[in-house]
């Protein structure tokens, strides 16, 4: 299942400055939206509203499944996942740093076996499994990050410039995933990107921001 996703006016301040917002958009469920605008546009404060990492001053954030508007409690931040532009490694084999979110969780042991293995043949990594993870390349750790995301099978995923650390070869493997991840229709995806063509690849949804709204005339 996947989630829906509605802002309202939504408003961030810093320091008693407005710096986003005011922001209303719907990101239908089971939909690939692509954010796009340069650097310090909004793109990731937007994201980290969605995740539910950053507050906001003004406006209003709800989840929907089908029609049942969702409590924003712990059991919803489950269901959402937010991969940075930089993965984050652990200590450990790529085995453990996929397993990380499903033990914090209580998974199942065998449970997680299963969807660690899922999660690499996704994206491509199944021979690194017990491989220690920080010598990975940046375009493997990024990688790496997606498929620590997918194990634990987010209904929203948040992508922030997942490209923009990878190699040519790296970055056209991760558009080829996101493709075609979205047209399986079980996931709501949200990615924020600098590159027009990119986002022009990868969906028709293309919102384009300035300034922390979106622009009138992209």
């Amino acid at each position: 299942m996947s989630l829906a996703l509605v802002l309202g006016g939504v408003m961030r301040n810093y320091d008693g400055e407005p710096v986003f917002g005011p922001f209303s958009h719907t990101f239908e469920a089971g939909t690939t939206s692509v954010v796009m605008g340069p650097n310090g546009s909004g793109k990731s404060t937007l994201l980290r509203i969605c995740a539910m990492l950053e507050p906001i001053d003004a406006g209003s954030i709800r989840f929907y499944d089908r029609d049942e508007e969702l409590n924003q409690d712990l059991v919803l931040r489950r269901r959402v996942t937010l991969v940075f532009p930089k993965t984050t490694v652990f200590r450990g084999t790529v085995f453990d740093n996929i397993a990380y979110g499903l033990r914090i969780r209580d998974a199942d042991p065998s449970s997680i076996v299963e969807r660690v293995e899922e999660a690499l043949v996704s994206v491509g990594l199944s021979h690194k499994i017990r491989q220690e993870a920080r010598t990975l390349s940046s375009g493997e750790a990024q990688r790496l990050g997606i498929a620590r995301a997918l194990a634990i099978e987010p209904e929203l995923l948040l992508l922030d410039e997942p490209t923009a650390s990878v190699d040519e070869k790296h970055t056209a493997f991760i558009e080829e995933f996101i493709m075609s991840l979205g047209k399986q229709t079980r996931t709501t995806i949200v990615m924020s990107t600098h590159d027009r063509n990119q986002a022009e690849k990868l969906t028709k949804q293309i919102l384009v921001m300035k300034k922390g709204i979106i622009a009138s005339n992209p």
